[in-house]
């Protein structure tokens, strides 16, 4: 489906790049031909991920630290990659998330999420806008979102109320910056399997079941389904592609509004407990 020079020459920059969801994008831009940088909080994290994807893209595979939170270090971050060149494609991907009564969260559970989400996402989507604006350099912006940025869902609020303010960005700036060569699209992918994320979120394998059962493809999708989007929605075969949201979850949402609604009331309250927050994730 895609060709071996899809991304050839593109400069991308994946944030929480480097688990789950960021790791495999990475993997599949750097098979497409482009320079990846990833970026997050844990160098160890980073760098192991750095020496696996040399096997696939050589020397065109970057790790850098940086929390998203701190808007000056977003800030050196990007100086730092420009003294190189220009980035060509941006992809909001760093992300946090619990499954929690709303009740049981301090306000600083809401700010760490709040944190990463949405204001990482501000911060890294204007340090690189400002200078592709004042460089007239055409480029892509992807974020990830998720199905309940609309309809809400119970027991992930602070996730919810993020991504809802992500996807209103993306929408917003698809408009305010598409005439002057600026791309805005976002993914909001459902249930798929990723390191450490389903322990946290379906703490029970009968969850797991009754999760797929409301999905009417019958599954959860692949991290390599996602990546494969992913590349699509950067690269320039969909250039007339702008302000989108696109939805990829076997059709979930269409089932009933909220992925976690159910769920949490299947929760006993020992799970609860034990799955209450503790200090902040990322």
């Amino acid at each position: 489906m895609f060709q071996k020079d899809l991304l050839k020459d593109k400069r991308i920059l994946i944030t929480g790049g480097g688990t789950g969801l960021g790791k495999a994008s990475a993997k599949r831009f750097l098979d497409l031909g482009a320079t990846v940088y990833i970026c997050g909080r844990r160098e160890d994290v980073l760098k192991a991920t750095e020496r696996e994807l040399s096997e696939f893209g050589g020397n065109r595979i970057h790790a850098l630290v940086c929390d998203v939170r701190d808007a000056a270090a977003v800030e050196a971050l990007i100086a730092h990659i420009w003294e190189e060149g220009a980035l060509d494609i941006l992809m909001n991907n760093a992300a946090g998330n619990f499954l929690a009564r709303t009740e049981d969260l301090s306000l600083g559970a809401f700010q760490s999420v709040i944190g990463i989400v949405l204001m990482g996402t501000l911060h890294m989507t204007l340090a690189c806008g400002r200078r592709w604006l004042s460089e007239k350099h055409k480029a892509v912006v992807l974020n990830i979102t998720t199905t309940y940025t609309s309809t809400g869902s119970a027991y992930v609020v602070p996730s919810a109320v993020s991504k809802a303010g992500v996807q209103a960005l993306t929408r917003s700036l698809a408009v305010e910056w598409g005439d002057r060569g600026i791309r805005m699209n976002a993914i909001a992918p459902g249930p798929i399997k990723t390191e450490g994320a389903f322990s946290r979120l379906l703490p029970r394998p009968e969850l797991e079941e009754a999760a797929k059962k409301k999905i009417p493809l019958g599954r959860f999708g692949t991290m390599e389904e996602f990546a494969d989007l992913a590349a699509f929605l950067v690269s320039d075969g969909s250039g007339y592609i702008n302000g989108e949201v696109v939805t990829m979850d076997g059709g979930e949402w269409l089932q009933g509004a909220g992925e976690f609604t159910a769920l949490g009331r299947e929760l006993t309250e020992q799970e609860w407990v034990m799955m209450k927050p503790k200090g902040k994730r990322s």
